[in-house]
């Protein structure tokens, strides 16, 4: 047999690193077997050794099942003596092999292997052209350069070494020898013996490796960026925080942060939920505009102020609502009766389609009292509502709030004193409102009590619709004479006569 067919060398099983052919580097021994595998192959002829990888590092004492098959046979150039009885052994890689059998009966391990030829190099010569093969070599070499070129602190000198070899085979084994490629690409690299799939494999990884870099490289760009803003973030924030307390604006950012925490908590629509949200930017940024800042300080109180979606359980207890009537007015009996009429009526319908009661009388017969009474029936909240003499559609509506000192309308502000939106809203003295050149006060009102319109009720102070429809509205007139047919339809009146 020939020398590269069969061979009896001392073996080492290492842990955690594949040797390739053309690779030259040095490892640590410590186990007493690799120690006399070492020695004894120092006086071979040759100072051959046959070094595999273990399959898993954690096993002290490895059997045949335990190694890579494929190994690489190498030279010994040199061993180094370090203390705790341990070796730094200096190997040149050379030729692939793979295990025929293991000798473990020795104090040291002995394998027989058979050396690997190249299987595709025939195929090479017969198929390809040696313009085709030095394109292939060409070929790898950029890659390798491209590559190489990118990793941190990778000697130069090695570039050049390269471009020294002008085979194939040894191209492709001095590449993968030197490049960091994890253990498991080089044995898989190892273990091809097709020159043409060895380097297409080669070339692959190191074309994946390079795309990994890529990638990795955007992030760390993107987390720098980040980062990098971050930190001028804070720099700057840190100074106009001092800048701040020097105005005594301090107090600012934390009345912003306490709104937002407000806002996050609202049980609200998205409508009026995304409002806020733009009102309290407003309020970030109009720290150089302190009248600004109090206008819209002052509207976000407000919005945070509405009971946007609390509301009561009504008490719908007719024997109860009798109860409250007889106890807090005496006589009057045709008027509890129709207002018992009233309750009973609304208890049965659906939201916002009961009509609107109108109390009517001479006043001091106790309209304002009776509605009161009604609330307590209810267990609503009551919320009365002067209108004699208003005449400014705006008192219904509410003022824009660019204008100085604008706030809710009334119909709002009840709502929002009252902590519901549902309580019970007198409005007193509807007869007495009037119009004017500053708009239609009924027409305002038209739209508060209307069930097709005040679901959607928009304040003009708010911006946003406020919801009406589950309001129970009930109003008191001392005549009928000055109130609009569109208005007294959507009413059901109750007369209210003087004690007799």
């Amino acid at each position: 047999m020939t020398e590269r067919e069969v061979r009896s060398l001392p073996m080492v099983a290492l842990r955690g690193m594949t040797v390739m052919p053309e690779m030259v580097t040095h490892f640590d021994v410590s186990r007493e077997r690799s120690i006399e595998a070492i020695e004894e192959a120092m006086q071979e002829e040759g100072q051959k050794i046959f070094l595999t990888a273990q399959k898993d590092i954690e096993v002290e004492e490895p059997t045949a099942e335990d190694l890579y098959q494929v190994g690489t046979i190498a030279s010994i150039r040199q061993i180094i003596k370090l203390p705790r009885n341990l070796l730094r052994v200096l190997i040149s890689g050379e030729e692939r092999a793979v295990i025929n059998t293991v000798e473990f009966e020795t104090p040291y391990m002995r394998a027989n292997v058979t050396v690997l030829p190249d299987t595709g190099e025939e195929a090479l010569d017969a198929s390809a052209d040696q313009v085709s093969q030095e394109a292939m070599t060409r070929g790898l070499k950029e890659i390798y350069g491209e590559y190489a070129g990118r990793l941190p602190k990778y000697p130069k000198d090695m570039l050049k070494q390269v471009q020294e070899y002008t085979d194939l085979a040894k191209v492709v084994d001095w590449i993968a020898a030197n490049v960091p490629l994890e253990q498991k690409d080089l044995q898989e690299l190892l273990e091809e013996t097709d020159l043409l799939k060895r380097y297409q494999l080669l070339a692959f990884k190191l074309v994946n490796e390079m795309q990994i870099m890529n990638i990795k490289e955007e992030i760390q760009t993107k987390v720098r960026e980040r980062v990098d803003q971050n930190q001028r973030e804070y720099i700057l924030r840190e100074q106009l925080k001092l800048i701040r307390e020097e105005l005594g604006e301090e107090n600012t950012i934390s009345d912003a942060e306490e709104f937002q925490a407000a806002a996050d908590k609202l049980q609200a629509s998205d409508e009026v939920k995304e409002k806020l949200q733009k009102e309290i930017g407003r309020f970030k940024s109009s720290l150089n505009s302190p009248a600004e800042n109090g206008v819209i300080r002052t509207y976000i109180e407000t919005m945070l102020e509405m009971p946007w979606d609390k509301a009561t359980e009504d008490h719908k207890d007719i024997v109860y609502a009798k109860q409250v009537l007889e106890e807090d007015h005496y006589g009057l009996e045709q008027v509890k009766e129709r207002v018992l009429e009233f309750l009973a009526v609304r208890a049965l319908t659906r939201k916002g389609e009961s009509p609107i009661l109108c109390l009517v009388g001479p006043p001091g017969t106790g309209k304002t009292s009776i509605a009161r009474s009604l609330a307590r029936a209810l267990k609503k909240p009551y919320v009365r509502i002067s209108l004699g003499g208003v005449r400014d559609e705006a008192e219904i509506r509410g003022h824009r709030k660019t204008y100085v000192g604008a706030m809710p309308g009334r119909i709002a502000a009840g709502i929002r004193s009252a902590g519901v939106k549902n309580p019970l809203m007198l409005l007193d003295e509807i007869d007495k409102v009037s119009n004017d050149y500053k708009g239609d006060t009924f027409s305002a009102l038209l739209e508060v009590l209307d069930s097709e319109q005040n679901y959607r009720f928009r304040d003009h102070y708010l911006e946003v619709p406020l919801d009406l429809s589950e309001v129970l509205f009930v109003t008191t007139a001392n005549t009928l004479q000055t109130i609009p047919r569109p208005l007294l339809d959507r009413m059901e009146v109750i007369e209210v006569s003087s004690y007799t």
